[in-house]
């Protein structure tokens, strides 16, 4: 199948579980990622937004190729030699910050930040030519409201060929995490929470997410802390003004985690 051309309609929104760097070994998990990016209109550019870089004030980073930011210990050596040398990105960069810059809050340049695990570890399996312009931005907060605003403000983004893409973990729990397990199996609560955000995220219930840890079975189980699920909101607001649909496009466990991730329209 020929992926259609950015330039043909709005560009869809994403929101990925992004695995740790062993997912490139796991063939089903990189096989659902390629299967995944086949059908996406190839972009223009791609706008990450991940869980792992957060800073205040916001910031956008490296709008050159830079080394990539191995962010992660203790794994044996190979996964530090991993390169994803994608484009930079400079007039999205200047784009963003037309979008977020406010009187006296400039968007701030980090440029020597390459990308983050969470930006290249899904992106060498979906963009695998590293052809396609990317850039990240930070987090600069994870109050829910105050980044779904954030993705509203980035929404023109799309119609200019620009793939928002949220990276985060549908759950995100290490203390909890059976590592090794690709058995695609899940404890009790990690199904629970996954089959309520398949529901919450494919019925569009904006309000149920961004209260999530009050609306959500195992939400505090499923995230001690909140910083994988965020990027949720970014993805939900990008999309906010012109909502369609949100489907599933990757689920299953992988070391007893959940990978949903979402395609939103």
């Amino acid at each position: 199948m020929t992926a259609p051309d950015a330039t043909t309609s709005r560009m869809p929104v994403l929101y990925l579980s992004h695995g740790a760097p062993p997912l490139a070994d796991d063939p089903v998990w990189t096989g659902q990622l390629a299967d995944w990016s086949r059908d996406l209109p190839r972009p223009k550019s791609i706008l990450v937004v991940s869980a792992h870089w957060e800073s205040a004030p916001l910031a956008v980073g490296a709008t050159e190729t830079v080394p990539l930011t191995y962010d992660f210990w203790g794994f044996p050596e190979h996964y530090y030699q991993v390169t994803y040398e994608a484009p930079g990105a400079p007039e999205l960069a200047r784009d963003v910050a037309a979008l977020l810059a406010r009187p006296g809050q400039p968007v701030h340049q980090d440029p020597d930040r390459g990308l983050d695990h969470g930006a290249y570890v899904p992106l060498v399996e979906m963009f695998p030519a590293a052809d396609v312009p990317v850039l990240q931005v930070s987090m600069p907060t994870l109050d829910p409201r105050g980044l779904f605003e954030i993705g509203r403000k980035l929404a023109p983004l799309r119609d200019d060929g620009v793939l928002i893409m949220g990276s985060g973990f549908t759950t995100h729990n290490l203390s909890l995490a059976t590592f090794g397990d690709t058995s695609n199996s899940g404890p009790a609560w990690g199904q629970e929470f996954d089959q309520w955000a398949k529901e919450a995220v494919e019925s569009g219930d904006i309000d149920a997410i961004l209260d999530f840890e009050h609306r959500a079975p195992a939400a505090r189980i499923a995230h001690p802390r909140t910083e994988h699920w965020a990027p949720l909101y970014v993805s939900l607001g990008a999309t906010a003004d012109d909502w369609q649909d949100g489907t599933t496009t990757v689920d299953g466990f992988w070391y007893g985690l959940s990978k949903r991730s979402f395609q939103l329209n």
